[in-house]
Order: structure tokens, then sequence, then C-alpha cells
């Protein structure tokens, strides 16, 4: 799908299909953006624009050069589109690449996938597409979308991570077990937030050095870097109370696997002094003086049920039980 944005007035043109594509409509749009294109159809609006896409392995390099380039009058940007989506089973995590060209009065953005960023940076650019005079503006609202992308993320993380806190009173020792696999899941998804920050961090402070931009766009930039770090401080938190919570769990799981211990300590040893007595009347001696006596399977059942309270009472009193 090949999409093209024009601005004051706003107006929208869109292909799904390879045959009806011509690229000449596109020539007086700020923002193309295309997603999912084929391998022939992304050569054709490189070779029509005169552009050139990062490729997969530029799009996989963690260097700053790479993910930040200007040569030959257009800016590269490659950047991470992460979104957390809740589900029936507790949070999903999607993640795709962005790859951004800016030359001349122009925004290229090119992904393989659809995304909420996305959508919700169209909306905000039909309702108020006066707000959008250059490419400039736009590839600063783009910046400016992932961010806030990544804030609602982080919220929506932390305020499971508060549910799973205040529920641990309220499961059972099984339910403990897919908690722990679930808050490794969260810091698994933090990790990937965590990155993708750190690479818009990296563009906006190389893009910042850059002689094409004024002191405004300097000081949305700078802001941008503000909530960013503050963002990764919120990371940090929000990693810090999922080790809190997985050392909860396994804390109660250890009290709970000490109480079924103790229990079973303690039936042990109450049976301990009955199976004695037991032993010796089961000796096979000619000579043991009570097995004539009347009474003696009645005594040595009284020795038996005698020794196992006194072993429970001693334990009351030592309050080991």
């Amino acid at each position: 799908m090949l999409r093209g944005y024009r601005f004051g007035p706003y107006k929208q043109v869109r292909w799904e299909n390879e045959e009806t594509l011509d690229f000449n409509t596109l020539d007086d749009c700020i923002w193309v953006d295309a997603c999912n294109l084929s391998p022939n159809q992304l050569q054709k609006l490189e070779e029509h624009f005169n552009i050139r896409f990062p490729s997969k392995q530029e799009q996989q390099e963690i260097e700053t050069s790479s993910r930040y380039q200007e040569e030959n009058g257009q800016t590269r940007i490659v950047l991470r589109l992460i979104e957390v989506r809740p589900s029936e089973e507790g949070l999903n995590l999607n993640e795709q690449t962005l790859s951004l060209i800016w030359k001349e009065n122009k925004i290229f953005s090119y992904r393989t996938n659809g995304s909420r960023t996305i959508q919700e940076l169209i909306k905000k650019l039909k309702n108020k597409p006066d707000n959008f005079h250059d490419s400039l503006e736009l590839l600063l609202s783009i910046f400016g979308q992932i961010v806030d992308t990544d804030a609602d993320n982080i919220e929506l993380i932390s305020q499971h991570i508060y549910r799973i806190a205040t529920s641990l009173h309220e499961v059972g020792f099984a339910e403990r077990q897919r908690i722990i696999l679930q808050t490794q899941a969260l810091q698994e998804f933090i990790i990937r937030i965590r990155e993708g920050l750190f690479d818009i961090q990296r563009v906006l402070s190389s893009m910042i050095r850059s002689t094409h931009l004024t002191d405004k766009p300097r000081d949305i930039l700078r802001a941008l870097l503000k909530d960013i770090a503050s963002l990764i401080d919120h990371t940090n938190f929000s990693f810090q109370r999922l080790e809190s919570i997985q050392n909860t769990i396994l804390s109660l799981i250890n009290l709970e696997q000490n109480r079924i211990i103790k229990i079973f300590t303690v039936i042990t040893v109450v049976f301990m002094p009955p199976t004695l007595i037991a032993s010796i009347y089961g000796m096979n001696f000619r000579y043991m003086p009570e097995l004539e006596w009347k009474i003696g399977y009645v005594f040595a059942w009284a020795l038996i049920v005698g020794s196992s309270i006194f072993t429970l009472l001693y334990f009351r009193w030592k309050k080991w039980l």
C-alpha cells in the first residue's frame, strides 16, 4: 500500500495495487508513506524520486552512523516502531522497523506492517492540517508521535505491573509460577522499548547538530530528548518493580515450600516414638515379659498414642507449631 499526503488543504491519495500506481501524482505530496510494498514497487519508488531506503543489513546495525545518515542532499533515518497491546493472556508486543528519508521538502517512510503510531499521526494531520507547513515540521511530528507511543507503552506495562503486584496475595502456588513467566516477558518488553528509546535518542542527538536546522527545531528536539530521558528513567523503575515482584514471588514460594517441609518434618518426628515402640514389640525373642500380659496389647497401644501426644504437646510448648 502506498499513500501520499498534502497539507493546506489536506488531501490523501492512496493505492492498493500496482496496476493503478502512478508516481507522478505524488510529486506535490509532502509525505509519501509506503507499507509492505513488493521489491519491484519499492525499486520504482526509489528510482522515481532518486532516493534509497536503508537495506535490511543497515536496519539491523546499531551504530549511530547506520541509524542517521546525511548524504547526497537527503537524510536517512532508521527507527523502531514498538507497540504494546493488551490481550487475553496479558500483553503482546509488536515491533517493526521504520525507515525515513528527508529530502528537500518531502518525507518518505517505509514499513512492513500497519502501525498504530502512524494511524495516530494521520489523525492529527487530518484534524489540524494547518499545523504542518513543511517537511521538517512533519518529521518532528513523527518523532514526537513515536515518543508518545513509547510513553503509552510504558504506561500500559506499569498498569499491568500494578495489577500483578496487587494480586500476589490472592493467587495460589501454581499461579505464582505463571506470574514469574509473565514478569520475565514484561522485562523483555521493557528491554525492547529501552532499545527503541536509545535508538531515537541517538538519532535526535545527531540531528540536533545538523546545519540544516534553525533554533526552533533544535528547541523541539531538545524537548523530545528530555522526554526520552525521563521515559528511560521510568523503564528503569518499571524494571526494578518487576525484579521486586519476582523476588516477592520467590520468597512466597520458599515460604510455602518451607511450610510443607515443616509439616512433613513434624509428621515424621511425631511418628518416630510410636515406630520405635512398635519395632521393640515386634522383635521375635522368646522371652519378653509383656508377651504374657493380658493387658500387653492395650499397654503397647497406650505407649504408642501417648508418645505421639507427648511429642505434639512438646512442639506446641516450644511454639514450633
